[in-house]
């Protein structure tokens, strides 16, 4: 099992990852696609991404918004998982000109 990650820890990575921010054991962010289909090729790439990964985020997709949530549920928490896979999620959204929502 992969483990769980204290405060301090959690702080200082999300120092690395602009615009991701803690809610309790998940992580969060929200960006804006140019179009809907931009926004859906997102989803897909980071679909992709997560099944590589072996963890999967929760996605809400609202028009052209999609907020992605993390947390490894298996563990309790925030884990590495998490932030390796918001690292990602934030390379594919700039390969897909999405800017963080407002």
């Amino acid at each position: 099992m992969t483990e769980l990650l204290d405060d301090a820890a959690i702080t200082q990575r999300l120092t690395i990852l602009p615009g991701w921010t803690r809610d309790g054991d998940e992580i969060r962010r929200s960006v804006q696609a140019p179009s809907f289909m931009a926004g859906i090729e997102l989803v897909a790439a980071v679909a992709r991404a997560a099944e590589d990964a072996d963890h999967h985020p929760d996605i809400d997709i609202r028009w052209r918004t999609v907020t992605f949530v993390l947390s490894t549920h298996s563990a309790g928490g925030l884990t590495t998982k998490d932030f390796d896979l918001a690292a990602v999620i934030d390379r594919l959204a700039a390969e897909h000109k999405a800017e963080q929502a407002t």
